[in-house]
């Protein structure tokens, strides 16, 4: 065989053989784990909904009956403290009322009308003394209590911080246990923090019992590192 085909030879043999980009090598080299972290933290808001519900022999009559009490409520809650921009209309109904259970054309009995407003309530050691005056101002229909974060945004932060240093103790773990050693992270993803979990605690005011208890706020990333020998 010649020197100038033994020279092709080689060359072809080279070009045949498979060259392993970078970054598939880095990925045999590396270790994605899932770090987690919660924040638990008291509520320091309240939203709450309630209203007045009022009957009448006609429409006219229930719904005159209806302001007077809701204005009532709506005053008595601005005395508490309650500021006009943290007060808004979240339902308005009328609904004619009927006799119930006769065979025949249904009677008509008079008119229902409800007011419904939620309420947002940015100091809440406030709380039970609000909703006690809404109630001896009149409401009698409530439907719902929200409690509520206001830095949810900040403690998340906390939480992410504290869920990176959860994935890289993690991966220290298994890199020492492989006996390897833990490099650079290569990625970070976050996989979408939780809703705050409400946990309750029993706390009973003068007042009105409530239980504003505490939320848990959860991060979790899932991160890369590379492994070096």
């Amino acid at each position: 065989m010649s020197r100038h085909a033994l020279s092709l030879m080689i060359v072809a043999c080279t070009l045949a053989t498979p060259i392993m980009p970078a970054a598939a090598r880095a990925a045999e080299r590396s270790i994605t784990v899932t770090g987690e972290a919660t924040v638990s933290v008291a509520p320091d808001n309240a939203n709450i909904r309630l209203g007045v519900t009022s009957q009448g022999k006609n429409a006219r009559e229930a719904s005159e009956t209806n302001a007077r009490q809701m204005t009532n409520v709506l005053a008595a809650i601005k005395e508490a403290g309650v500021a006009d921009r943290d007060v808004q209309t979240s339902r308005l109904s009328l609904q004619p009322q009927y006799e119930q259970g006769k065979a025949g054309p249904a009677r008509l009995l008079g008119f229902q009308v409800t007011n419904q407003i939620t309420i947002r309530i940015r100091e809440i050691d406030k709380f039970p003394g609000i909703l006690d005056r809404a109630i001896a101002a009149g409401a009698n229909e409530m439907s719902g209590i929200e409690f509520v974060v206001s830095e949810q945004s900040k403690l998340l932060d906390q939480a992410r911080d504290d869920a990176v240093s959860d994935a890289r103790r993690k991966a220290e773990l298994y890199a020492k246990a492989a006996g390897v050693k833990l490099g650079p992270v290569t990625s970070i993803t976050e996989e979408g923090s939780s809703p705050p979990r409400p946990v309750v605690q029993a706390m009973r005011a003068s007042a009105v019992p409530v239980a504003p208890g505490e939320q848990l706020l959860r991060a979790a990333v899932s991160v890369t590192f590379e492994l070096t020998p």
